[in-house]
């Protein structure tokens, strides 16, 4: 079982920042492709960015040059760094894992997922 958690969630203006953190205690993050969804109410869900075992990113085109996102494997911590925040970014944001080393850009490639953390700009 693979347990994926999501933190720092938060209401925020616009053109501020949040960081946002996704642990594990039973999935090891560094060896695997990991990413960020994100869903708003009424809308698909979406990607927002994924990095690979080799530390290579994707960005959505909606967040590129304003999201970064990176991990620590010696906390086994993934981040998702926000900065510039518009109210479109408004969503429950998802981490996601898979059990491959690179990324694709597709919501099925990733069969795991945490419970998701809301971000809010107004």
């Amino acid at each position: 079982h693979v347990q994926l958690v999501e933190s720092g969630g938060a209401s925020v203006q616009a053109g501020g920042s949040l960081r946002l953190s996704c642990s594990s205690s039973t999935y090891t993050i560094g060896p695997y492709c990991v990413g960020w969804f994100r869903q708003a109410p009424g809308k698909e869900r979406e990607g927002v960015a994924t990095i690979n075992s080799l530390n290579t990113t994707f960005y959505g085109d909606s967040v590129k040059g304003r999201f970064t996102v990176s991990k620590d494997t010696a906390k086994n911590t993934l981040y998702l760094q926000m900065t510039n925040l518009r109210p479109e970014d408004t969503a429950m944001y998802y981490c996601a894992a898979t059990s491959y080393w690179d990324c694709r850009w597709y919501q099925s490639h990733f069969p795991y997922w945490g419970q998701g953390t809301q971000v809010t700009v107004s």
